[in-house]
């Protein structure tokens, strides 16, 4: 996509923690390795096939039959918190898709609608907002977590692109498309962007990403939006 704007100067050097003490939600930790996949294909026409776990559990897939990869859970705290060692440019698949699926903080994973709408924070040169769809795989943010959003992520900066939304349609998944090969049941194809709800290829994908489409939105920057948030308080 066309850059929308210069990316700012400002570098993250010492905003990524290891020991940070606010980790979001959605952060795969150590530990949360991909479980054994068991993959098989059922035939479900001519030429059509439907992807699925050998031992499946209803909550292998979302509410729309996807298959979903899936990825250990690790230890949680007394509030139900994940711990261990954050690795920080992954996101744990089932809960990715839980804020998503519930439209909740990345960060706190509490409901993330504020007075002004939904906050949804994005990397410098990867969205351009004069683009007639916006897609993210980024759960929103609530007004509280924000700013520790743009601060904590490595994929952001301390000033992110931010859209505030007035809606945001579930659009589809990222993942990629199974088949026969010569080692049997393999990925066979690699999407290169979010594959859409209804599309076709979608009984034989193993999904690691829900992506929602950006509507009625407007970008705005984190410090106007900050300022807005305060004087609706």
């Amino acid at each position: 996509m066309t850059p929308a704007r210069t990316a700012p100067s400002r570098t993250r050097e010492n905003t990524v923690r290891p020991d940070s003490p606010l980790v979001p939600f959605v952060i795969q930790r150590e530990g949360e390795e991909a479980a054994p996949d068991n993959l098989t294909l059922t035939t479900i026409g001519p030429d059509r096939y439907r992807l699925r776990y050998a031992d499946e559990d209803p909550r292998d897939r979302d509410l729309r039959g996807v298959l979903w990869a899936r990825c250990g859970l690790g230890p949680v705290d007394d509030q139900g918190r994940p711990t261990g060692r954050p690795q920080w440019r992954m996101m744990h698949p089932l809960r990715q898709r839980g804020c998503m699926q519930a439209m909740r903080c990345q960060v706190c994973a509490e409901p993330a609608r504020t007075p002004l709408g939904f906050i949804f924070l994005a990397g410098p040169d990867t969205v351009d907002p004069a683009q007639p769809v916006i897609l993210t795989n980024q759960p929103p943010v609530c007004a509280q977590h924000a700013r520790p959003a743009a601060d904590l992520c490595p994929h952001l900066t301390p000033d992110p692109m931010v859209f505030l939304a007035q809606s945001a349609p579930m659009y589809g998944v990222n993942g990629v498309g199974y088949g026969y090969g010569e080692h049997g049941v393999q990925v066979v194809q690699r999407p290169d962007g979010p594959i859409p709800y209804g599309h076709k290829l979608l009984p034989t994908v193993l999904a690691s990403q829900m992506v929602r489409r950006l509507g009625s939105f407007r970008a705005v920057d984190l410090d106007q939006l900050l300022w807005e948030l305060e004087r609706t308080a």
